[in-house]
């Protein structure tokens, strides 16, 4: 067994929706960064071909699974015979635009091509993870990004790193009804990224989401009493940044009550590089 591959969540430090395309996806610009918690993976690779998940989102059916999806795509792709046994220790929260799937599936892909030696290059892997979702590719890179197009068109960023208090009201948001609804703002004017002010920013899905959820619009007016607030993705998860530990603690202590809340800090790497770094100068020193 190869344990503990980590799969961080995600957060968007801003969302603007610039258009739609004539086949209904949304054109957008967004800054991804990393953040706690985590879910972990463990993989054992077995001989019969076979793809089994244990643990993840009770109830969630594996084939549904973003985890189990991956490695099927990568068996395919790579003409793999080998199985693997996939057990997910979920840490992030389900629905929360935390981006957990779109980790996992990530996760899975980086760990399987080596474990499986598909030999397949990050770019390769990057494309295999966006035909499972837009923000697949992002994790698999592992890097603070700047995203663009559909979410495909990926740069580069060494941003900021705020201190976080990231709330989870508990509320499950759909985010094909936040993009199908006709009152979501889809023409928002594009910024360089010289141009990006985390002030000046917002997250165009907010005032649906406000609508539509009047819990999250409670928690992102309580929240706004400590600092700028902000939806991430399409919600129901909402951060607000700070400029040192002291400050987002005290905010946490103050909107407890508006549901699960935790303090971390925005980081523009992902943990998952690192640990295939690890597993690669282990079997290059055995």
């Amino acid at each position: 067994m190869s344990r503990d591959w980590p799969a961080p969540a995600k957060i968007n430090r801003f969302l603007h929706i610039t258009g739609r395309r004539a086949d209904g996806y949304h054109t957008l610009q967004t800054l991804f960064q990393f953040i706690e918690p985590l879910d972990w993976l463990d993989f054992t690779v077995t001989g019969d071909g076979a793809i089994v998940r244990d643990g993840g989102l009770a109830g969630l059916a594996p084939s549904a699974d973003l985890a189990v999806r991956a490695a099927t795509a990568l068996q395919r792709r790579a003409c793999v015979t080998a199985g693997v046994r996939i057990h997910i220790r979920k840490g992030i929260p389900a629905g929360g635009g935390l981006g957990g799937g779109s980790s996992d599936a990530a996760t899975t892909l980086v760990a399987l091509n080596a474990l499986w030696g598909c030999g397949l290059a990050p770019a390769a892997l990057e494309q295999l993870g966006l035909e499972l979702g837009a923000d697949v590719p992002v994790f698999v890179r592992g890097q603070a990004v700047w995203a663009e197009g559909i979410g495909e068109q990926l740069t580069p960023m060494d941003a900021d790193r705020p201190w976080l208090v990231v709330l989870d009201p508990g509320v499950n948001v759909n985010t094909g009804s936040v993009f199908n609804d006709p009152k979501l703002t889809r023409h928002t004017e594009r910024i360089t990224i010289p141009r990006f002010n985390a002030l000046d920013s917002r997250n165009d899905c907010e005032r649906v989401v406000r609508r539509l959820h009047p819990r999250i619009a409670t928690a992102i007016d309580a929240l706004s009493e400590f600092g700028p607030t902000r939806l991430t993705g399409t919600g129901g998860c909402i951060f607000a940044w700070f400029d040192d530990r002291p400050s987002a603690d005290r905010a946490k202590a103050g909107i407890d009550a508006h549901g699960r809340a935790w303090v971390t800090r925005a980081a523009n790497r992902s943990p998952l590089p690192g640990r295939l770094e690890a597993r690669q100068s282990s079997t290059n020193g055995a």
